[in-house]
């Protein structure tokens, strides 16, 4: 058999290692993703055949629709306070555990638990328990004579009890920060140290501009992930992003539009929405990062 055979055959050969991906990409996201765009420029309810009404969704969202300007404000809040709040946390705990104590495998293993378990329903129904009027966190509060509030059914609050559940989840970025700090080079503190730079100028001149890549990674991957929040909101809110639209999440108005109002339409566009408000925040981070991530070289 010639060469050319012999590449021909293991060509196929990979395109058929390739065809389950392949499957995969295109029916089960490429495909939806494309008809979610079609529909998107249509009246549809599940129901009857969808009816294309052009940009009228697309108007609607800008110029008619002002929940969607509360779902907007109560994201962005969500994710203007939880984001920092959370890579502080996680950065702040992975420089303790860079100290090299002892059973650090324990450690790491016990602080990354809560981001395997933050995200499900049973951890969202235990955090609504225990921020109502009568949960665990009042039963703190009366003991040192605080009376305590129904955290989650107060407008003011309810959304707090949402950002500290997401801060709870901080092992996924620690464990990011926590192998970034090892690949900074151990002499380069001994040198500062026998200049006479202190723990905090240190922290400011090597930790944080040595770890810049680091930090990016994770404010993207952390940032996505509060725009597409919603276990919490729902759960803790009964589906209703109360109270009085406190914690009306984007996600959740979204599913709200697409499956108790049945308009697949507007939901579908409201979906483009987020998806180009993502992608607007990637580029700028990506475009902005010159100025701040500094790599090797």
């Amino acid at each position: 058999m010639s060469g050319s055979g012999r590449t021909a055959i293991a060509a196929r050969e990979g395109y058929a290692f390739l065809l389950p991906w392949l499957v995969g990409i295109i029916g089960l996201t490429g495909g939806p993703a494309l008809f979610s765009l079609y529909l998107s420029f249509t009246k549809y309810d599940l129901v009857t055949d969808p009816q294309w009404v052009g940009a009228a969704n697309y108007v609607r969202i800008a110029t008619a629709d002002p929940k969607f300007w509360i779902a907007m404000k109560v994201t962005f809040t969500y994710i203007f306070l939880a984001v920092p709040l959370k890579l502080t946390f996680a950065l702040s705990i992975a420089m303790l555990l860079n100290k090299g104590l002892r059973g650090l495998p324990i450690y790491r293993a016990l602080f990354y638990l809560p981001s395997l378990l933050g995200g499900s329903v049973a951890i969202a129904i235990l955090w609504r328990n225990m921020f109502s009027a009568g949960g665990l966190f009042n039963k703190i509060l009366a003991i040192v004579g605080i009376q305590g509030i129904g955290w989650v059914t107060t407008p003011e609050t309810a959304l707090y009890t949402l950002v500290l559940l997401t801060i709870w989840q901080f092992g996924s970025p620690m464990i990011i920060f926590l192998a970034g700090l090892r690949q900074i080079p151990h002499d380069m503190y001994e040198a500062a140290s026998m200049d006479g730079a202190s723990p905090r100028r240190q922290f400011f001149k090597i930790t944080l501009p040595l770890l810049t890549p680091v930090i990016f990674f994770n404010v993207i991957v952390q940032t996505i992930d509060a725009f597409k929040a919603f276990t919490s909101s729902f759960i803790i809110s009964n589906g209703t992003g109360g109270p009085i639209n406190a914690t009306l999440f984007y996600t959740l108005y979204l599913f709200q539009e697409a499956f108790a109002y049945f308009r697949m339409g507007y939901a579908a566009a409201l979906a483009w929405v987020l998806v180009l408000i993502i992608a607007s925040f990637t580029g700028v981070s990506f475009l902005m990062s010159r100025y701040w991530v500094h790599y090797d070289d």
